[in-house]
């Protein structure tokens, strides 16, 4: 068994991210890395898994989306060369939220981000990890969600998104 991706392309982020080859390789090669255990995998061990491997390759952990003092607090999981990655393990009611970072960060005068990458699980995936590692997914966003939900805020989110959904194979 191991770790595989299905991936959404939402207003040609596909294209954006081949632009940037070695960073689009780069974030598939950490969410497939061979040497991560899956049986471990609850939510918290699979993001500290994440921040580890994505650290170590040179990307800025919770980078502010505002840069003014007294701004929300709101933090962008993972930023590297104006690509941004938010990783969907939480509750499916932060999809809006984190949609709202990548737009923001990516227009509003920031300009911080060319493209974003949605992280998340498959509905097999969370399935699978409770059935064969009595790791309890239950209630996370799934990739499945983000792509059914993605199209339908076309008039407001207008950055680029790259979904990939974590499944296993």
């Amino acid at each position: 068994m191991k770790l595989s991706l299905c991936h959404f392309s939402y207003r040609f982020a596909e294209q954006v991210l081949n632009s940037k080859l070695a960073i689009k390789q780069e974030v598939e090669q950490i969410l497939t890395n061979p040497e991560i255990n899956i049986p471990s995998l609850s939510r918290p061990n699979f993001n500290e898994i994440l921040l580890k491997l994505f650290t170590e390759k040179g990307w800025e952990s919770e980078s502010p989306v505002f840069d003014e003092p007294g701004d929300p607090a709101a933090k962008m999981d993972f930023l590297k060369q104006r690509v941004g990655i938010e990783v969907g393990f939480g509750h499916s009611s932060f999809l809006g939220i984190d949609l709202l970072k990548f737009q923001v960060a990516s227009y509003s005068g920031l300009d911080k981000i060319d493209v974003g990458i949605y992280v998340a699980t498959t509905k097999d995936f969370q399935k699978r990890m409770g059935k064969d590692f009595n790791q309890n997914w239950g209630g996370s966003l799934t990739y499945e969600k983000i792509i059914r939900y993605l199209p339908h805020f076309k008039s407001a989110i207008q950055v680029p998104i790259y979904v990939l959904g974590i499944d296993l194979i």
